[in-house]
């Protein structure tokens, strides 16, 4: 099939405008949506792709969006729901409103955005790609609502495969490590800080010193993962949830000393 329309959330910076690149070097067109209308339309512009500015956590918004997306381009054959937030503090320090943000802004915006997409991705068989988090798997320090979030998006990737597979439909998740985004280098930012040390770099370096590959990704290796997962190659992958972290997960913690 040529020219497969791809729809991408928080498409306007770090791994969701990476996808957008690697989708449309491959030929597909692009849809970005998100909240921030200067960074959507910047990449758009990149890729001659569409920016569609929503809040995907919105039904109403959401729902319209899709529709122009029908409307103009007649097809959906893949959504990245890569749409995501903060989830700062322990429980006991989270608030009943940064809990329903976080919720929000890690969980409902691929709910919401895979409930708008599933019609059209009925029709075309097509698949989505939902980007979680190693934190998906374990648990960080003092990130409660962002774990939680991110755990909840793989028993959502896990329903969807599940209940829409006859359909033909497709529904996986990534699990990246550390990725030098936007977010990912405020953070390094504060971490240094926080720290003591000289700069962003020696931050990433602390947090992958016990990664095999020993280094964060970039944008563009989580990019190829989601590429991957839906295209054709990945035809007989449903329900799978793939982690991309530079081996972190296999990592035997008490042994960490040792070597």
């Amino acid at each position: 099939m040529s020219h497969p329309v791809v729809v991408i959330s928080g498409g306007g910076t770090g791994i969701g405008a990476a996808a957008a690149r690697r989708f449309a070097a491959d030929g597909a067109r692009v849809v970005l949506l998100g909240r921030r209308p200067a960074p959507l339309e910047a990449v758009a512009a990149e890729v001659g792709g569409l920016a569609l500015p929503c809040d995907t956590s919105d039904r109403l918004e959401t729902e319209a969006a899709l529709a122009r997306v029908v409307a103009e381009h007649g097809r959906v054959d893949a959504v990245v729901a890569n749409a995501g937030g903060h989830g700062l503090g322990t429980v006991a320090e989270t608030s009943d409103e940064a809990w329903d943000v976080s919720f929000r802004t890690n969980v409902s915006t691929a709910f919401v955005l895979a409930r708008a997409a599933l019609p059209a991705l009925t029709a075309s068989r097509g698949s989505i790609v939902v980007v979680s988090s190693l934190a998906g798997l374990f648990a960080g320090p003092g990130v409660a609502g962002y774990t939680v979030g991110k755990h909840a998006l793989l028993g959502l990737t896990r329903s969807l495969a599940r209940d829409y597979g006859r359909s033909g439909v497709r529904v996986n998740a990534v699990c990246p490590g550390w990725v030098r985004t936007p977010m990912a280098d405020e953070e390094m930012d504060d971490f240094a800080r926080q720290a003591g040390l000289a700069s962003r770099e020696e931050g990433y370096a602390i947090v992958s010193k016990d990664v095999p590959l020993g280094r964060p990704a970039e944008p563009d290796e989580i990019a190829a993962v989601i590429r991957f997962l839906a295209s054709p190659d990945a035809s007989y992958v449903t329900g799978a949830t793939l982690v991309v972290d530079g081996g972190a997960h296999i990592v035997d913690l008490p042994t960490t000393a040792l070597a």
